[in-house]
């Protein structure tokens, strides 16, 4: 069986580089194919276009920032012919409407649509740890499970389209929450003369903790942002998605509505490619 991918970007190429470390064949495409050429040396094709993909795979791997993307690339009249008798697996992060959307148009055309967003950023990917959430029938999780094993050791059945995509929200805005209140902590211990390393011993015994933490303190210390694994742009995409969501289910998100304010002005200093724990020069801006 032939595989594509579209989308090579931070996520997309260790995805792509996993297919191919397994000697699958592998067709991709991205939007600038300058960013794919490292995987055109280790054996990928590069597609001048969307529908050749298509054309050329059965099985077709979506790692897009979002809807709009996904529909500008999978759902023009070239594409869309060339969709039926095809699988779609969509790992980016959407809203659940807008995936079940696709699935509808999808089968429409012919083709198939399953949904399987991913928890973990780039070296996850790397080896192969991501947590893999899949939205589908209980029929395409037991045929493409041991393909999308390939990207993490356990890929978990949630249920129909929507339900993984929903999870997956709710996932994120844990990370603006918890990034944003641990950013304030930090920032006011720092200036109220307490010792980071007392505050961090006691926080690491306690039942607060969580290991997201650590994995920003030093970037928040340094206030060095660059080399994101997953930059600010994209967290506050999905904090919208889930303000949408939340919305319509008449949920009291104020709270997640501040951080999306917070994110927005992060984005505004012009830190929008930078890792999200720069979101610490909002809540704490330097001296």
């Amino acid at each position: 069986m032939q595989y594509g991918l579209m989308g090579t970007g931070l996520m997309g190429l260790p995805l792509a580089e996993r297919l191919l470390a397994a000697e699958l064949p592998l067709i991709i495409y991205n939007r600038t194919p300058e960013k794919a050429a490292v995987l055109v040396d280790v054996g990928a094709v590069l597609a001048a276009q969307p529908s050749d993909v298509l054309l050329s795979a059965e099985c077709i791997f979506l790692m897009l920032t979002d809807g709009a993307a996904i529909e500008s690339l999978l759902l023009t009249p070239e594409s869309r012919s060339a969709l039926p008798g095809r699988t779609i697996i969509q790992m980016g992060t959407i809203a659940p409407e807008e995936s079940r959307e696709f699935q509808i148009t999808i089968a429409k055309a012919g083709g198939s649509y399953l949904e399987c967003p991913v928890l973990g950023s780039i070296p996850e990917a790397q080896t192969g740890q991501l947590l893999l959430m899949v939205g589908s029938t209980p029929e395409q999780f037991t045929t493409w499970n041991p393909l999308l094993s390939h990207f993490g050791p356990n890929p978990r059945y949630i249920g129909p389209v929507g339900t993984a995509m929903a999870l997956k929200l709710a996932l994120n805005q844990l990370i603006a929450g918890l990034t944003s209140t641990f950013a304030l902590s930090l920032g006011f211990v720092q200036q109220q003369g307490v010792e980071v390393q007392q505050f961090m011993d006691i926080l690491r015994q306690s039942a607060l903790y969580a290991p997201t933490f650590d994995k920003k303190l030093q970037r928040m210390l340094d206030r060095n942002f660059a080399n994101p694994n997953f930059p600010v742009k994209h967290l506050a995409k999905d904090v919208g998605l889930f303000l949408q969501e939340s919305h319509r289910m008449n949920l009291n998100d104020s709270t997640l509505t501040t951080l999306a304010e917070i994110l927005q002005q992060t984005i505004a200093a012009g830190l929008a490619n930078r890792d999200y724990s720069a979101l610490f020069d909002t809540v704490v801006p330097p001296s």
